[in-house]
């Protein structure tokens, strides 16, 4: 299925929009953030730091009167440059373009799945920067399958979780975890659909090179389709 096929498709199957988070929680508390390398706030702001980037975070939902942060699809970032995980080598290969929607939230905020759903893989992402503990749930919709991924999570999250496990629409999964475990950021959701999953398991790149760019964003179209934040 073209991309731009599979897009459509996933902004069909609901008329209303889906959640990952706690449904109570009305559109109108969710503010955009903008985390990207364009955004002249994060020059006074150690994005290294977890903790000076958390701060900045919660004042910009708190100023809002907001509850949630959301956005990063196809955004360029600097807060990658701190981890060599992801290939600072030249600027083709540097990893630093955001292919999932964050939301961001407090620590062991419950996540539930959007869809009807079995786990396809699940495992903790240990290196630095990374999702720490993440899961991979499949959905089959009128004969298509695809992917969605849940990273950032408590080691909880996975600790009785097992592959095949079923999962009902609307279904507590897992809570966030803390920066201890969650690869150092700040608490957040970083949700990603996946059209194919390329023999992975228990994880997929949720950033990208400029040099893969177009491969990634064709392959994971932009979550917000289920979601409809906007």
């Amino acid at each position: 299925m073209a991309s731009s096929n599979f897009s459509s498709f996933l902004n069909q199957i609901s008329s209303k929009p889906l959640s990952v988070l706690d449904a109570a929680i009305p559109l109108h508390k969710y503010i955009p953030l903008d985390l990207s390398v364009t955004n002249t706030e994060l020059k006074k702001v150690n994005v290294s730091s977890s903790d000076d980037l958390e701060v900045y975070i919660n004042n910009h939902i708190k100023s809002n009167n907001a509850l949630v942060a959301y956005g990063g699809y196809n955004e360029t970032r600097n807060i990658y440059q701190r981890s060599n995980y992801f290939n600072q080598a030249n600027a083709e290969t540097e990893r630093n373009i955001h292919i999932g929607l964050d939301l961001w939230l407090a620590a062991n905020a419950p996540i539930f799945t959007p869809l009807d759903a079995t786990v396809h893989s699940f495992k903790n992402n240990t290196n630095y920067g990374d999702y720490g503990p993440t899961i991979i749930l499949k959905h089959e919709i009128k004969g298509i399958s695809f992917y969605t991924l849940y990273g950032h999570l408590s080691v909880a999250s996975i600790a009785n979780l097992k592959e095949g496990q079923v999962f009902k629409q609307g279904e507590k999964i897992a809570t966030l975890g803390d920066a201890t475990v969650n690869g150092d950021y700040p608490p957040h959701l970083h949700f990603q659909v996946i059209k194919d999953m390329q023999d992975y398991k228990g994880d997929y790149p949720g950033v990208s090179n400029k040099h893969d760019v177009e491969f990634y964003l064709n392959n994971c179209p932009n979550p917000n389709v289920l979601l409809k934040i906007e």
